[in-house]
């Protein structure tokens, strides 16, 4: 038998990067998915279903240093149940409503965003007022 769950959606947050007690990287990423429906009442409908997706080896570094918060993703691998349920982790939101979340082991992830979106924000160019001033007998030419 064989199943296989593809998903695109933004990360919810910054990937997560740890290792198994052999060494192998793992990183977690929360990956959500949005629909938007007009309901029978004719009211626009917006859902969220999250996912949490785990990635191993190489791609789990490549995530790691290139992915953050907002990233788009395309998700290819298998849906895990939860070991106690069977199904997907049901959790109570703040609010006090019931949220549920599907975990996915990952085969591949292919970044969607573009690089400038997904680089670091660099870091500002030092200010005359940031600069320190020395003298001119230190200056090496």
């Amino acid at each position: 038998m064989y199943q296989q769950i593809i998903i695109v959606g933004n990360l919810g947050k910054d990937p997560e990067m740890r290792y198994t007690p052999s060494g192998t990287p793992v990183t977690s990423l929360s990956v959500a998915t949005n629909r938007k429906y007009t309901g029978s009442d004719g009211q626009v409908v917006k859902e969220t279903t999250w996912f949490r997706v785990s990635v191993f080896g190489k791609s789990a570094e490549t995530c790691a240093q290139y992915l953050k918060k907002g990233s788009a993703v395309l998700v290819e691998g298998r849906l895990t149940p939860d070991k106690n349920s069977g199904g997907p982790r049901v959790y109570q939101r703040p609010d006090g409503t019931t949220g549920a979340t599907y975990e996915v082991f990952a085969n591949t992830v292919r970044f969607l965003s573009s690089r400038a979106e997904n680089a670091p924000s660099p870091t500002p160019a030092p200010s005359d007022e940031d600069v320190p001033v020395g003298n001119e007998d230190e200056i090496p030419f």
